[in-house]
């Protein structure tokens, strides 16, 4: 089990990591041993989270969600398997707990009498100098 919250801990079982050749960094071991790493996890299959927690982290994910709902996080900055295995984890867990932070309510407030004074002001100063760039009105 991997923790990442107190009240939150996924199964292993549901990341799944295939390994695959990484451009960049390495010399001619790029061309011989698969660093990179595509990190899936299952967020609908038999996992523990929560369902708010869940929506949110569709939310977070974006393009990294398929249409299946599972997670994938590529990492193939390092030269070694061992790193960009960490890192693809390290970003799962930091993605989970983004998602586990619920939202601060937005309390409605009122704008204060002196804002609204100095906005219907300068909207006044405005039309004014608009107007007085107007073609001056033929009189009836």
């Amino acid at each position: 089990m991997i923790r990442i919250t107190d009240r939150i801990t996924i199964d292993e079982q549901d990341i799944s990591e295939t390994f695959m050749r990484a451009s960049g960094p390495g010399g001619q071991n790029v061309n011989k041993v698969a660093t990179a790493v595509m990190l899936r996890f299952d967020m609908h299959g038999g996992t523990c989270l929560p369902t708010d927690v869940r929506t949110r982290l569709e939310r977070l994910a974006g393009k990294r969600l398929s249409q299946e709902g599972v997670l994938v996080i590529t990492a193939r900055r390092h030269r070694t398997q061992e790193r960009n295995r960490a890192e693809a984890l390290a970003a799962l867990v930091h993605l989970i707990r983004r998602a586990s932070v619920p939202p601060v309510k937005r309390v409605p407030t009122r704008p204060s009498k002196a804002s609204v004074t100095t906005r219907l002001e300068s909207k006044a100063r405005r039309a004014r100098t608009k107007a007085a760039r107007a073609a001056p009105r033929p009189e009836d």
